[in-house]
């Protein structure tokens, strides 16, 4: 798996397990939601900036984002689509 990939796959990972969207995520980094997919798609050759940017925001350090994951290891499922429920 190559390192873009890979920071994609813990991005996604990471985002999914919070709950967040990749709207979020993006507004709380301050930048761009089709970068964020990018980034998620292995498209996108992130800048050390933005990674870190995204790394803030998940709780993490930017190192965390780098780590392979594990053989066999399942994609990380997305969020369900459509708007959460309003609580009261």
């Amino acid at each position: 798996m190559n390192v873009r990939k890979i920071i994609g796959w813990n991005l996604r990972k990471l985002r999914v397990e919070q709950g967040l969207s990749q709207e979020r995520l993006a507004l709380a980094a301050e930048i761009d939601r089709s970068y964020v997919g990018r980034v998620e798609r292995g498209s996108e050759n992130v800048t050390i900036d933005k990674l870190e940017a995204l790394a803030m925001v998940l709780g993490v350090s930017a190192s965390d984002l780098l780590i392979e994951p594990p053989k066999g290891a399942r994609e990380p499922s997305p969020l369900s689509s459509g708007r959460r429920p309003k609580t009261r």
